[in-house]
């Protein structure tokens, strides 16, 4: 209610100074958006598909997070743009007060008199009469935007109470997942893991395309056949988690090496899920890549996903379209700022990296073909 209460006076008090995009606008529906969240979570707990409940409140989580970060970091700058203009002009705002106030304590007989009798009275009422109004227009301007910083002020204040709400009922949310993946009993298996075979292979494995050469031989008990065709869907895959490209195949990073899949950045702790229905063909650490999930949507695609925390499931389960599939790393304290102050802060968040790498016949592709990265978060 009360940010609500905020939002509505950041509208009154600047119904002309309000910029597009409008922060109070933005923060109004950030907060819809967790509140949303936190009855996806109320409603997970009866859920009969857990995984799937959870993996949407968290995304939701996610997105309504996102968007009032975003709020706040717009008011932050709206704030800082008001008291710098304020801050630049004081010295006009001084004698426009003095003047204001010595005009309001003068007697009225004494400001309609002059010195060179009835005409110069007359032309100094009419003067009076054409500088009065603007005086008024500037003190009622000035008026309005020391308003809205102290609504702005206000806002921030309010919100970041949201904001740290949301961020719990977030980590409440992964925590039940992980809980949910961990008593998941239902997802059918292509093939067992030979945790033995597996060991040997990342020991003596000395670059991805020796590992993924590999793989077939770790599974035991493999049934015979694969997924669906999803040549169809080039393209169009979504990204496996929300970020903004950083860099793309074959760029190369400040030390000068260049690799064939996508850099994406993203937030602390942020979730990472499958772009299609996909068989885990591997989880866990390889080479310099940190922890690895690898799927296998159809027989000869393999997506490699690299530098998470916590990678959930088990080697051989076919995970639908969209599943968790691991978390990336970061402390909660680094999710991000509560109050983004600064113009950059939207940036510095993103502080965690997830490369993605296709692979066609163990041959790299670049990822541009297979994903959607023109819908950048």
């Amino acid at each position: 209610m009360m940010l609500r209460a905020l939002l509505l006076a950041l509208a009154l008090a600047a119904p002309a100074a309000a910029q597009p995009p409008d922060p109070g606008a933005a923060a109004q529906a950030a907060a819809e958006r967790l509140e949303r969240a936190a009855r996806k979570l109320d409603a997970a707990r009866g859920a009969r598909n857990r995984v799937k409940a959870l993996t949407e409140t968290i995304r939701a989580y996610e997105d309504g997070l996102r968007a009032m970060r975003e709020g706040l970091r717009r008011a932050a700058i709206r704030e800082q743009a008001l008291t710098r203009e304020l801050n630049a002009r004081e010295d006009e705002v001084a004698r426009l007060l003095g003047v204001l106030m010595s005009m309001g304590e003068s007697p009225a007989p004494v400001l309609l008199l002059h010195p060179a009798g009835p005409k110069g009275t007359a032309r100094s009422g009419m003067i009076l009469a054409d500088v009065a109004p603007a005086l008024n227009d500037r003190a009622a301007g000035l008026r309005r935007k020391l308003e809205e910083v102290g609504v702005l002020r206000a806002l921030q204040e309010s919100a970041a109470g949201q904001l740290e709400e949301g961020l719990v009922g977030l980590q409440k949310a992964r925590t039940a997942l992980s809980q949910a993946i961990a008593d998941r009993t239902d997802l059918p298996r292509r093939f067992t893991e030979d945790p033995v075979k597996t060991a040997l292979l990342v020991a003596s494995a000395e670059t991805l395309t020796g590992f993924a050469s590999g793989l077939s031989k770790i599974a035991e008990d493999e049934a015979p056949g694969s997924l669906p065709d999803i040549t169809d869907r080039k393209g169009d895959l979504p990204l496996p988690v929300q970020g903004r490209i950083l860099r793309r195949a074959g760029e190369a990073d400040a030390a000068g090496i260049t690799r064939p899949g996508l850099l994406v950045a993203t937030r602390p702790r942020a979730l990472v899920t499958t772009p299609t229905a996909a068989t885990l063909r591997y989880r866990g650490p390889l080479l310099d890549y940190g922890k690895v999930a690898i799927l296998e949507p159809q027989a000869g695609i393999l997506l490699v996903l690299a530098g998470l925390d916590v990678v959930y499931g088990k080697a051989g389960e076919v995970l639908p379209g969209g599943s968790p599939v691991g978390l990336m790393g970061g402390t909660a304290a680094g999710e991000g700022e509560v109050l983004p102050t600064r113009t950059g802060a939207e940036g510095a968040e993103r502080s965690e990296t997830l490369y993605i790498e296709v692979r066609e016949n163990n041959t790299p592709v670049d990822p541009d073909q297979w994903f959607k990265t023109d819908e950048e978060d």
